[in-house]
């Protein structure tokens, strides 16, 4: 198994993390997604395929809330999930709300093979099926008990650390999902990777099963350039936690500017989690040719991997 190593300045690596709020006891699966995107980074020398390589571990563990471990809708049927690339070379892709793929990931980078950077919903699922992705649809127990816990907590108007303006959110006036309402609160996470190989390139890769208690076609994020992802000439940033607060303030964009001013990755990650209020979860990891950061306000699985 590859030893994670920090240094102040690199050559080659990947950084990779379980989502903000994911269990120390994830750090095993990020650790496995690292190895995986290193081995993938050192035979290649493709910093894309490198971070691709682990967000697939990822969206294949059944753990994270991404690819076979997505969460389930509050109408406990529907899944829609998001996910995008990036590399320093201009290549850039994403699909959101997205269904029915095991690996949205891989679908995102087939965008990024075309004139589009963003397709959702049936388009996106259609496209898909275009590229020959079978049809996948899977839940895990985990997700099933998942759903179970956020239906009575929404019973009980506990939506845990979800900004306040939830707690005056008719809901119920709103839905959208096809099962009733009255028939019927976790916050979401995601998994992303960053990289760079050799020849100095950067890339980002990142997937999301989306949050139980967001109305149908909700968009965090995920597939936002510049809010949950970004990469660049000066390195690659990938950002988790509350998505319309991440979106809010382009999180992803404002620290890759810090690493274009010079700053530091571990210092731009930190920064960028100070900056938002304490009641609201947030995690980033970034990589640059200085080293790599990771910061989180909550838990947060990561693993580096770098020399």
């Amino acid at each position: 198994m590859l030893e994670q190593v920090i240094m102040n300045a690199i050559h080659r690596g990947i950084v990779v993390h379980g989502g903000a709020g994911s269990p120390p006891a994830f750090a095993e699966g990020c650790e496995l997604a690292a190895s995986d995107g290193y081995q993938k980074l050192a035979a290649s020398g493709n910093a894309l395929n490198a971070s691709i390589t682990a967000v697939v571990a990822m969206e294949d563990d059944g753990r994270f809330n991404a690819g076979s471990g997505s969460v389930l809708r509050l109408d406990g049927k529907s899944m829609e999930m998001d996910a995008a690339v990036m590399d320093s070379t201009d290549l850039l892709g994403a699909v959101a709300c997205i269904t029915a793929v095991k690996n949205p990931v891989l679908v995102a980078r087939r965008v990024a093979d075309t004139p589009h950077v963003l397709l959702c919903s049936e388009g996106a699922v259609a496209f898909a099926r275009r590229c020959a992705f079978a049809e996948y649809r899977h839940v895990s127990e985990r997700a099933r008990a998942r759903h179970l816990a956020v239906v009575e907590a929404i019973k009980r108007r506990d939506f845990g650390d979800f900004p306040p303006a939830w707690a005056d959110f008719d809901l119920e006036r709103y839905w959208n999902l096809d099962a009733p309402y009255r028939e019927l609160f976790q916050p979401g996470d995601t998994v992303g990777a960053v990289s760079m190989s050799e020849d100095g390139v950067f890339a980002v890769a990142a997937s999301t099963g989306g949050s139980s208690p967001m109305l149908r076609g909700r968009v965090g994020d995920t597939p936002i350039i510049g809010s949950g992802f970004y990469a660049g000439r000066h390195g690659a940033v990938a950002t988790t936690g509350i998505g319309e607060e991440i979106v809010r303030r382009m999180l992803a964009r404002e620290v890759y500017q810090l690493l274009a001013d010079g700053e530091a990755p571990q210092e731009a990650c930190l920064a960028a989690v100070a900056s938002f209020p304490d009641d609201l979860s947030v995690g980033v990891i970034a990589i640059a040719p200085g080293g790599f950061g990771i910061a989180s306000s909550v838990p947060m699985a990561s693993h580096a991997v770098v020399e």
